[in-house]
């Protein structure tokens, strides 16, 4: 009886170890866990994200003298020059300000600057 015990005993780990318990989660779990969350994150942040500095990229590129623009400020004025870095708005009679091209953040319909 000894020697069945002992023999017995000496599988259990072995056993345990062999089959994973009913209640054990798959070891493909984690990494479709974190495929899924890669996923949503791309689609809800990374995806609109370069969409939108796409967008302001040609919006800068296409700046231009005359063009009615709004500032990240919220100063809106009209374009008087447009150089490699800067541009120079003109936010009311004879006043003009210095503005990098990345601080306009949309370009106004022509007549919107008469209209407000």
């Amino acid at each position: 009886m000894k020697k069945l015990s002992a023999a017995l005993l000496a599988m259990t780990p072995a056993i345990s170890l062999a089959a994973p318990a009913a209640g054990q989660a798959s070891p493909w779990q984690l990494p479709i866990m974190l495929g899924i969350f890669f996923l949503i994150f791309w689609l809800m942040v990374w995806r609109p994200q370069s969409k939108r500095a796409k967008e302001h990229k040609s919006l800068i590129a296409a700046l231009s003298k005359g063009d009615e623009v709004v500032t990240a400020a919220g100063m809106t004025g009209k374009v008087t020059k447009v150089t490699d870095d800067y541009v120079i708005v003109e936010v009311a009679d004879n006043v003009e300000i210095t503005f990098q091209k990345t601080a306009i953040s949309a370009t106004l319909p022509k007549g919107t600057l008469k209209a407000i």
